[in-house]
């Protein structure tokens, strides 16, 4: 849900609780290093991991994997890997890591590969990466009918030419999102671990539309970080810990932390998140991916395990600014089942590669929100650095601008998404048919302290318990909070700056580098910048921007409802000369005593 947990002097009331992810992968024993020029041998315990780096100003990167095996229950019922040999490769004929969606079409339109021969290679690599090896533990079930369905578009393809440009790409989808197949639907909870989904979630229904290969559903937050105090971000209670696959001990931020990690390490092509506030954006950031949060209503969330009806949204996470609009193109429009979409209809587009300029920042007015700044003075040094970029690229800059501060409705949002929650968990929950075990917010709470030793034993259920107090939507404090959030994020906020200053974007840094994984204390979070265009319900866009100690950060843009054609095409030219994107080296630590 969030990735920003304020205290309660930061927000001058009371902590926000839309707390994240914390992966802690706690290794047992000391960690030893033989230095050797720049090959270094990590002694776990009795596991041992040798990795060639090449280390500059930028930090180290990693090369060959010689093995690893850790005792430490990453995922319930799980062994640790045994000796696995380096991170696999996609098989010769076909593309290799970081291949886009556009290298894909090819490949399958020159008969290079099938679908099928794809959707078999990513499988196989994250049995290799993601259960076995630095054991990843991203994706939380893989669909027993993917290889069939890759099949049966092949022969469509051969038959009567692709759908369009996502035709037999492999996907992965975040754990919140219905499937109407053999896979379940949890949000990472135990509780909802009984029967799959009656029928998909609209995002779903239009991937498979679109002919993409639903390969699995990937780990997440449980509920989105949305249960109580000290909540862990990547972990759930049926899936356990989701690690970053640049430094395995770190955490890779919530509660989209399955998909984020995944499509890092290139477990699949692309991949769906959600977002209330930060669960697309932080997870993009700490993983070294484009993620797209877009307006309220750009998607539909019919079919979503819900948090709050006025932020919640599906949005697009990958490794290139362009297959992240290819993706939005399939998702987003209206749908009678969401009210919300009903303006979609007049501002969605058909497809938004066309978006896609790699000369738009010429004259672009972007305003520096200097407010999101001071979090981390390295994270500063590389907005100051990517803010020049942007400037020698044409962009005009308005430093800084001042929208109100998070802290000025930091509970307020925090008290619209108890009583939204409430509201929303109820509806899905009857949703799922009459044979349906839990069928409102109680059941979960006294689910969760029946089964305390699997569910509450890092975190409890706090959240929940204020939830389940509150009135209907119709309540005066209710409404009271909800208005006064739109008024200060929206209407003094975003629409107010972009209309006083004329603007086509507010850019600032997305977040921090990757924390530690703790799970005795919870997330470490230093701050970001989400949360308007989160409370707002306005897009927000983030691009990796630069390297900390071989972590990723990110870059974000975000506006007015509904400009996301604009935001793409600011990213995408950025993205084109900052080339931030490295692929992951699953290091199962960062050598910080070593100097460069």
């Amino acid at each position: 849900m969030q990735l920003c947990k304020r205290t309660t002097a930061e927000a001058g009331t009371r902590s926000k609780k839309i707390l994240p992810a914390l992966f802690s992968a706690v290794f047992i024993g000391a960690f030893t290093f033989a230095f050797n020029g720049h090959s270094q041998t990590a002694v776990i315990s009795d596991a041992w991991w040798t990795y060639q780096q090449d280390c500059n100003g930028d930090g180290c990167q990693a090369g060959t994997l010689a093995g690893l095996s850790l005792n430490h229950p990453f995922r319930a019922g799980a062994r640790p890997a045994e000796g696995l040999a380096a991170a696999p490769s996609l098989p010769p004929a076909l593309p290799q890591e970081e291949a886009t969606v556009a290298d894909l079409q090819a490949g399958m339109e020159a008969g290079k590969f099938s679908s099928a021969d794809l959707t078999r290679a990513y499988l196989d690599r994250i049995a290799k990466l993601d259960q076995g090896g630095p054991m990843l533990n991203a994706v939380l079930e893989r669909n027993p009918d993917a290889e069939s369905i890759a099949a049966a578009l092949d022969q469509e393809r051969k038959t009567r030419g692709p759908r369009g440009p996502l035709h037999g790409i492999p996907v992965l989808v975040k754990d919140n999102c219905d499937s109407g197949d053999r896979m379940l639907t949890t949000a990472g909870s135990l509780a909802l671990a009984s029967t799959p989904a009656p029928r998909d979630s609209t995002v779903v229904a239009r991937l498979r539309s679109a002919g993409a290969v639903l390969l699995g559903k990937t780990n997440l937050s449980e509920w989105a970080n949305f249960r109580g105090n000290r909540s862990i971000s990547g972990w759930s209670g049926r899936g356990g810990q989701t690690r970053n696959p640049y430094a395995l001990d770190r955490n890779p931020c919530g509660s989209s932390s399955g998909t984020g990690a995944a499509i890092s390490a290139n477990l699949a092509v692309i991949g769906i998140g959600t977002e209330t506030d930060g669960s697309i954006t932080c997870p993009a950031a700490f993983c070294g991916l484009a993620g797209l949060k877009p307006t309220v209503g750009l998607v539909s969330r019919t079919g979503i395990i819900p948090i709050s009806a006025t932020q919640d949204t599906a949005g697009p996470m990958t490794r290139t600014v362009a297959d992240l609009a290819t993706m939005l193109g399939a998702i987003a429009g209206p749908d009678v089942h969401d009210a919300a979409t009903g303006p979609a209809a007049r501002h969605a587009l058909a497809d938004y590669r066309s978006a896609l300029n790699p000369d738009a920042l010429k004259g672009a007015r972007l305003g520096v929100v200097r407010g999101y700044f001071g979090f981390h003075p390295g994270v500063d040094a590389l907005a100051e650095e990517a803010l020049k970029l942007l400037k020698d690229r044409g962009a005009i800059l308005v430093d800084p601008v001042k929208p109100p501060a998070d802290s000025t409705f930091g509970d307020a949002e925090y008290q619209v998404l108890l009583y939204e929650f409430k509201d929303g968990i109820n509806k899905y929950l009857a949703g799922r048919g009459t044979g349906f075990p839990m069928r409102k917010l109680e059941d979960l709470i006294e689910f969760n302290s029946t089964n305390r030793d699997r569910e509450l034993k890092w975190f409890g259920q706090e959240t929940f318990e204020e939830a389940v107090k509150k009135g209907p939507l119709t309540s005066a404090a209710y409404l009271k909070a909800r208005n006064h959030c739109r008024k200060l994020a929206r209407v003094q906020g975003i629409d107010t700056l972009m209309h006083t200053h004329r603007l086509d974007a507010l850019v600032s840094p997305t977040a921090q580098p990757a924390f530690v994984t703790d799970w005795l204390n919870g997330d470490h979070f230093g701050g970001s910048s989400t949360t308007l265009a989160a409370v707002a319900g306005c897009p927000h866009l983030t691009v990796p921007m630069g390297w900390i100690e071989g972590l990723p950060v990110g870059l974000s843009f975000y506006g007015g409802a509904w400009s996301e054609a604009r935001l793409i095409g600011l990213g995408y030219a950025f993205e084109q000369v900052a080339r931030a994107r490295r692929p992951p080296g699953f290091l199962p630590t960062l050598l910080l005593n070593q100097a460069h």
